[in-house]
């Protein structure tokens, strides 16, 4: 048995400065800390902060006034900010930069008029979040082509498209590709939206793909940017799956498999790989493992004050 890791391990740098700034605001104010939504979607992450004290709240009503609040990674509407100050919490704000980036591309569009097509999983915190910075008669959120389809607004108008940053690279492209065929008036941000790690991780599973005849992806089931790793390996015709923990593997899928891939979500500690490279390698003793240079190894956010 061979197993190939994805040069792409561990936290993106969003995901890390957002579990940094939790674990500063630990040692510098202790327990109870409240956090608005789960810092990051993973559930090792935030059941390891639950136990030690963190509060996750979906809503902000649940936190006392005048206590601290941090936003999580997905970042958040102006609304939920407005309403902090309200309340009088002293908030911190884990938003990813780069989704910080599309609010301020938001905010832009909606400056200028432009209607709205905002791409995105309905629901998802992140589209959520940049929703509130668009003006709501420009908004127009879509998820796939049949939305697209939908789409009531006349071809002639300027029409801005913005997406969340952890979409399908490939899907992605056929939804914008939709949309230049309706709008021809259409824009596009001044930098694609899709984030880096996403994409890097994205494209690692394709190279996993070239060499291995399965491929397992560690990721939650409420983690967007996994669930587009193993629909990744899916599109190039390797089967693939997606696990929580090393525990939920069933071992029997390897079997009559010689070269296993395994690759992860931007929000899964290293552990829970290590811990499935160290199952497989206790089933199949032998097994040989190969690794490949991180490119994303020296990047990192800076951090808010705390």
């Amino acid at each position: 048995m061979e197993i190939y890791l994805a040069r792409t391990q561990g936290f993106c740098a969003g995901v890390a400065s957002a579990v940094e700034i939790v674990e500063k605001a630990l040692t510098v104010y202790g327990a109870p800390l409240y956090v608005f939504h789960e810092i990051v979607h993973n559930t090792f992450v935030v059941s390891d902060f639950k136990n030690r004290g963190v509060i996750f709240v979906d809503d902000l009503a649940e936190v006392p006034d005048n206590q601290r609040v941090i936003f999580s990674a997905h970042g958040v509407s102006p609304n939920v900010i407005e309403q902090a100050k309200r309340k009088n919490l002293k908030y911190i704000d884990a938003t990813c930069p780069l989704v910080t980036k599309v609010h301020r591309e938001a905010i832009l569009f909606s400056q200028r008029g432009y209607e709205i097509v905002l791409i995105g999983h309905k629901g998802h915190q992140e589209l959520i979040g940049t929703s509130g910075y668009v003006k709501p008669d420009l908004l127009h959120i879509v998820e796939d082509i049949q939305d697209i389809e939908q789409l009531d607004i006349d071809p002639k108008k300027t029409v801005g498209y913005l997406t969340q940053t952890t979409l399908s690279v490939t899907e992605t492209q056929e939804l914008i590709r939709k949309l230049k065929e309706k709008f021809p008036n259409l824009v596009a941000p001044p930098r694609e939206d899709i984030c880096y790690a996403t994409q890097n991780r994205q494209d690692a599973v394709k190279e996993l793909a070239k060499i291995c005849d399965l491929i397992i992806i560690c990721g939650s089931p409420n983690s967007s940017n996994s669930n587009r790793l193993r629909e990744t390996g899916e599109q190039e015709n390797i089967s693939s799956y997606i696990i929580d923990t090393a525990d939920e593997l069933n071992l029997k899928i390897l079997s009559g498999k010689s070269k296993i891939g395994i690759s992860s979500g931007a929000s899964v500690p290293t552990t829970i790989v290590d811990q499935l490279v160290n199952r497989i390698k206790k089933y199949f003793p032998g097994t040989v493992v190969h690794s490949f240079p991180n490119p994303e190894k020296n990047i990192v956010f800076p951090l808010p004050a705390i």
